[in-house]
């Protein structure tokens, strides 16, 4: 099961790249980063919705507590690269990177983190595919 999971997860690391590039190239210059920054939130939050959807079948978890160990592993990778790729190959600060976290400034990246962890979890309660 770890080496799907771990699959699944590197799958969604390019769904997440493919999704930012389309926030910088198209939404942004279109409807500002802001906007553009909140829609793409919600889309990326709807595609690992459907990636669990879709791939929590061929995973195979036997049990919901494995599935909920299928989120909590793809929260950890996703914490620890966007964390360690941004800091320490983008360079960007801990404030940067920190400031996706912020609510009262719009920010509402942790929606992709609950669904990275929950998507999984329901995927496996309502039967997957």
């Amino acid at each position: 099961m770890i080496g799907r999971v771990l699959f699944v997860w590197l799958l969604l690391v390019v769904l997440a790249i493919a999704n930012g590039t389309l926030r910088t190239l198209v939404l942004a210059p279109r409807i500002g980063e802001h906007t553009g920054r909140f829609v793409s939130t919600l889309l990326l939050s709807a595609l690992i919705a459907v990636a669990a959807w879709l791939t929590i079948p061929w995973i195979e978890p036997a049990t919901e507590r494995d599935a909920w160990l299928v989120g909590g592993i793809w929260l950890a990778l996703t914490l620890a690269f966007e964390f360690g790729v941004g800091h320490w190959v983008f360079g960007n600060s801990w404030k940067k990177l920190l400031d996706d976290y912020d609510l009262s400034k719009g920010r509402i990246w942790i929606l992709v983190l609950a669904t990275t962890l929950l998507a999984p979890v329901a995927a496996f309660r309502l039967g997957g595919r």
